[in-house]
């Protein structure tokens, strides 16, 4: 799952007489429902912390480079990758829990943990574009969203997210997003930077922007869709062309100092109440198989979270490419220094 919200720190100690130790949490933004850790805690009586990071690579930066203390971090597929190769993360033997079964093994996805010995599949959902209808009129995906501000003169944003950006290149170029050709990842970054001059700014703040009337739309994951259950004009589309899908693991770093702690919160979280009740605030899909028909009828009903098999198809999810990322960087600081 990706960042929504602003970078926090939390204790959860609710209702505990006495801590049985602590549990440090590093996660997306606003991507775990806070009576999840309060659960835990009173089952467990382990005292939890949580801070947030925005990317993939702002939570590896600060791993790298030495950060401690933290237990367990929620990396994407590939950097779920990554981070193995790196020897950054503990094998931890999930899938030999009990309530391991609960999991659906197509969200078994890590090509460096094919039998999830390190990670517990965590949630997943799709990138897409959220935009004010009353200001669009209604639109079907990234041509409608690239043309809003010709036609209205209103603002669009897309992401800070490297991969994400050249991902709609590709898409529109009908390439992988994996690719690792340069010439397509030229083509890729061209396309973006053809519509440059249209976005107002790439970053995370879609929400509070859109909600303000700053932007009228901006790419942003679908569980941005927590923010707007009351305002029925702000949308949320799976574009047409093709999107990209996410989806996060929980994975116990090699320096956690609560090693221990960290294998109970997996397994707590393999219950299906548990992961039900992540879902129905966050908005994701969820890899346990009986947790969904736990979750609000709202969020089995919404085709942006439960996609269909037509959807699904046209929805591509990123990988580690190795040492192709360097072409990525190279075209990301040409699409972010271009004027």
């Amino acid at each position: 799952m990706k960042a929504i919200g602003l970078a926090s720190a939390i204790a959860v100690m609710a209702g505990v007489a006495q801590a049985e130790g602590t549990l440090a949490l590093y996660n997306w933004g606003d991507y775990i429902n806070p009576e999840v850790l309060t659960k835990f805690t009173e089952e467990t009586g382990i005292a939890v912390t949580l801070d947030t990071y925005s990317s993939n690579e702002e939570m590896l930066a600060k791993i790298q480079a030495g950060a401690t203390g933290y237990d367990i971090v929620f990396p994407s597929v590939h950097m779920n990758d990554i981070m193995i190769k790196l020897g950054l993360l503990e094998k931890t033997g999930i899938n030999t829990a009990p309530d391991f079964k609960n999991i659906d093994p197509a969200f078994i996805r890590a090509k460096e943990d094919p039998n999830s010995e390190y990670c517990l599949p965590y949630a997943w959902g799709t990138v897409g574009i959220f935009y004010n209808e009353d200001i669009t009129g209604p639109i079907t995906g990234w041509a409608d969203f690239f043309a809003i501000p010709e036609k209205s003169g209103a603002k669009i944003t897309l992401l800070d997210d490297m991969r994400e950006v050249l991902a709609i290149g590709h898409i529109m170029n009908g390439t992988s997003v994996n690719s690792i050709d340069p010439a397509e990842v030229q083509a890729a970054a061209d396309y973006v930077l053809y519509h440059k001059a249209a976005v107002n700014a790439f970053t995370y703040e879609v929400p509070p922007m859109l909600a303000s009337g700053d932007i009228a739309a901006g790419h942003f994951f679908v569980g941005g869709n927590v923010f707007f259950t009351d305002t029925p004009n702000i949308k949320y589309i799976i574009p047409s062309e093709g999107g990209t899908m996410y989806q996060e693991n929980i994975c116990v770093l090699a320096s956690a100092p609560n090693k221990e702690n960290a294998k109970k919160f997996l397994e707590f979280y393999l219950k299906p109440e548990i992961a039900a009740l992540n879902v129905a605030q966050q908005f994701n899909g969820t890899p346990n198989i009986p947790a969904n028909d736990l979750t609000p009828d709202f969020i089995k009903s919404n085709p942006n979270i439960n996609v269909g098999a037509d959807t699904m198809a046209r929805l591509q999810i990123f990988e580690d490419i190795g040492a192709a990322l360097k072409l990525y960087d190279r075209a990301w600081n040409t699409i972010r220094t271009a004027q």
